[in-house]
């Protein structure tokens, strides 16, 4: 079987992860009372015949829902659904069946949606183990021989072929090459590998293959190291405390107490039920999961993929946001951002020449100095002549001139740097002579996106936030670079995904907070904060690791979803705050035996259409989401 083939998936595994029993139920609840209104009105059969059907209601739906709420009740957990299972228990003792199944009907009608809402298609954890190779090209006398990741030993040759994950870390013997570790470092450029130099497990290889010498095993490698807290991570993750169970804490011991004093001055335990069945808190049970699918539905509109609904709810409650650098910031990958030209050369010229060499080259620049070429629409020729000896830069003949691109440190070697300009602190630069002579210096930065200096600005006095936070695996003057350009003050450079974590949770310590990242280094951290946002889809891994995925890499869309998700709340708690207060009005006529239990449940399913017609709202969103 292809191992990138994906598996059919039924109706119930796609949109309620397999578990389809609240649905089923749901089901069950409208075909039983329909059952018993045909029985009873239309046919004239007994009253005992026709509470046949709510008894297969009761038993086959109301004792499983029962049975749930008791279980948490034993962990001392008080959700909104708490009165709907004494409803159910009460409406049962006292005969009252219509009441108890309507009662079923509207608990598994909102816990239905909620599933439809909640469900994820996979976890991080699955993802990061799928990208880890199972397999290595072990170089032996015999030839190379493909052998499991957990026999390799320290010492052995592996072969890493282009475009393949290195299984373990260890050090290049033979080959030249770049590897992509962003991954791991947030380094927004390809590494140079060559003889001697270090490489990760986890690092993508680049066009050569290269010879490398394990110097850990697979189970103690970097990229191990990194599921481990991964692992640590999920366990740890603190649980997030809904917000239909906050105000289901508060309005239940209201309800109760309303109940049994209208039992206890009547007498009649008939309108303890029926206080209970008008109190049941659908507006909380399927107005805020209507709210949630309405807003998920708009999120999708705009690029934005909502994994965990549970997020659409806490945007609101957080102090701090916290900014991973490459991919998220900026575009992550270097582009040509300063020229430092001898006397007498043309940029012009020098940039033509420079990119009509590095169309031939895989040099990590290379694609950023034809991309510049082309941006200040300076033609590019075929050399007449070109050569590219590893390590040190290429050589060719261009237009009858003869082009060098190499570095600082070749230069210095042969005596022919006193006309360069100081070296950089941050981003990379290569050199150019022309006929033997120092033409150019070009420089190169991961430049940031497009209006992120605008919205770094915004979020303090328009979304409320008093941290913003740029935490980066990359080097310092990088990061600094960037935090100077887009105005953040709070910067923390170098940081290894464990790092990043150990942050994360010092700051929840202080409150909530939003972690926005792109590569496989932020997935702890985006798992433990309490919204973590992915930026793009270069990483399976970031995507399942986070709450929501912004699909289109733009800050103006991250923007958006900040207000969907303020939108969302503010409309639940309109129609949740607004279905109780009717609510209180009808358990006040049924305390004082105005409303029976199943009038009761009819006047709930009334407050219900309101509540739900006022949540379909979130679906409709204005014409602008966004305020910078």
């Amino acid at each position: 079987m292809d191992a990138t083939a994906i598996p059919r998936q039924s109706f119930f595994e796609r949109y309620f992860g397999g578990h389809p029993k609240e649905l089923l139920i749901a089901l069950l609840a409208i075909g039983g009372i329909a059952a018993y209104l045909v029985m009873k009105f239309a046919l004239g059969l007994p009253q005992a015949t026709a509470d046949y059907a709510l008894w297969a209601v009761l038993i086959f739906g109301g004792a499983p829902l029962v049975w749930d709420l008791a279980k948490h009740v034993l962990r001392f957990e008080f959700g909104a659904d708490l009165l709907a299972g004494i409803s159910i228990v009460t409406a049962v003792l006292l005969g009252e069946y219509l009441a108890g199944s309507i009662v079923v009907l509207m608990l598994s009608g909102g816990e239905t949606l909620e599933a439809y809402a909640v469900h994820r298609a996979s976890s991080a954890l699955e993802a990061l183990a799928a990208r880890s190779p199972t397999h290595a090209y072990l170089k032996t006398d015999d030839g190379l021989v493909e052998t499991p990741v957990d026999d390799i030993k320290v010492g052995d040759l592996l072969v890493v072929r282009p475009h393949d994950i290195c299984p373990v870390d260890g050090t290049v013997e033979e080959g030249y090459g770049t590897m992509d570790e962003s991954y791991l470092t947030g380094e927004p450029y390809d590494m140079s590998k060559a003889p001697g130099s270090s490489v990760l497990s986890g690092a993508v290889n680049g066009e050569s293959a290269l010879v490398v010498r394990a110097s850990k095993r697979a189970v103690d490698s970097r990229y191990a190291q990194i599921m481990a807290v991964m692992k640590e991570s999920e366990q740890r993750r603190p649980r997030i405390r809904r917000l239909g169970d906050q105000l289901g804490a508060a309005y239940t011991p209201v309800a109760v107490t309303i109940a049994l004093v209208a039992w206890l001055v009547s007498g009649d335990p008939i309108r303890f039920l029926a206080v209970l069945v008008v109190a049941t808190p659908c507006p909380l049970l399927i107005a805020i999961p209507v709210a949630i699918v309405g807003s998920i539905s708009v999120a999708a509109r705009r690029s934005v993929i909502i994994k965990d609904p549970t997020v659409l709810e806490q945007v609101d409650n957080c102090h701090a946001l916290i900014f991973d650098k490459t991919g998220t910031l900026t575009y992550g990958k270097p582009t040509l951002t300063d020229t430092h030209l001898a006397p007498g050369m043309s940029r012009d010229r020098v940039l033509g020449f420079a990119a009509s060499m590095e169309r031939y080259s895989k040099h990590p620049l290379a694609t950023a100095l034809v991309d510049a070429a082309k941006a200040a629409g300076v033609p590019t020729e075929h050399p007449e002549r070109i050569s590219e000896k590893p390590g040190h830069g290429l050589v060719g003949s261009v237009h009858g001139c003869e082009v060098e691109v190499t570095g600082r440190s070749h230069l210095k070697a042969r005596g022919l740097d006193a006309d360069l300009p100081p070296p950089t602190e941050s981003g990379l630069e290569c050199v150019v002579l022309v006929d033997g002579k120092y033409a150019a210096t070009f420089r190169f930065h991961d430049e940031p996106r497009e209006g992120t200096r605008p919205f770094i600005e915004h979020l303090r006095e328009k979304h409320h936030f008093e941290h913003v936070m740029l935490v980066s695996g990359d080097r310092e003057s990088e990061v600094k670079y960037l935090a100077r350009k887009v105005g953040i003050t709070e910067v923390l450079a170098e940081q290894s995904p464990e790092q990043k974590l150990e942050i994360v949770r010092q700051v929840l310590e202080e409150g909530k907070l939003i972690f926005v990242g792109d590569g496989t280094n932020d997935a702890p951290a985006l798992m433990q904060a309490t919204v973590g946002i992915a930026m793009g889809q270069g990483s399976d891994v970031t995507g399942e690791a986070a709450g929501a995925v912004i699909l289109e890499a733009s800050l103006r869309r991250v923007d958006e979803f900040f207000h969907v998700a303020q939108r969302m709340r503010r409309i639940a708690l309109q129609s949740a705050i607004g279905g109780m207060a009717l609510s209180g009005i009808g358990m006040g006529f049924a305390a004082f035996g105005v409303l029976t239990p199943v009038m009761g449940a009819v006047a709930q399913e009334i407050i219900d259409v309101f509540a739900v017609l006022n949540a379909l709202r979130a679906a409709f969103p204005p014409r602008k989401l966004t305020d910078y």
